[in-house]
């Protein structure tokens, strides 16, 4: 099937825990929630061949946060299905603030999509989905309103 990028932003809700486990709910009931695949998102979860070979290619594939801006290493086992902080230089990086706003973000993500089809061969991927160096893992950005977090973004690459 190959590899895919995605990416999300939702409402904060308190903890990224709590906000991710409301956004596996809702990305689980677009792609499933007709039953017919996986009645559930522990039955998906449990099946591990599907997991291990296709994924859903969504933030599905993604299921623990870990709080480290370290990268994620191919040959660390431990990487494989994470999502973590981008790191606070890269935040400011390509937002300009270790505080982006949505709208920073929702611009900063169409830029990076844009250049995809613009960049030559073998050329560095600089944009903010240049930062996926490794599939089956993701990062987060907290996004602000008014000094406080009011969504995040999600974005990663699954699928092989």
């Amino acid at each position: 099937m190959g590899a895919s990028g995605w990416d999300y932003i939702t409402p904060y809700r308190g903890n990224l825990e709590t906000t991710l486990s409301a956004l596996h709910a809702e990305v689980f009931q677009e792609l499933y929630g007709d039953g017919e695949e996986f009645e559930s998102l522990e039955a998906l979860y449990a099946d591990e061949e599907f997991m291990g070979e296709e994924g859903t290619h969504s933030i599905l594939d993604v299921d623990r946060i870990v709080e480290t801006p370290e990268p994620p290493r191919e040959r660390r086992a431990a990487d494989y299905g994470t999502i973590r902080p981008l790191p606070p230089a890269r935040l400011v990086h390509h937002f300009g603030t270790d505080r982006p706003t949505v709208d920073q973000y929702n611009n900063t993500m169409a830029q990076s999509y844009e250049a995809l089809g613009t960049r030559r061969p073998g050329e560095e991927d600089t944009t903010l989905l240049g930062e996926l160096r490794m599939r089956w893992t993701g990062f987060y950005v907290l996004l602000y309103a008014d000094g406080r977090p009011t969504h995040v973004g999600f974005f990663g690459f699954s699928g092989d």
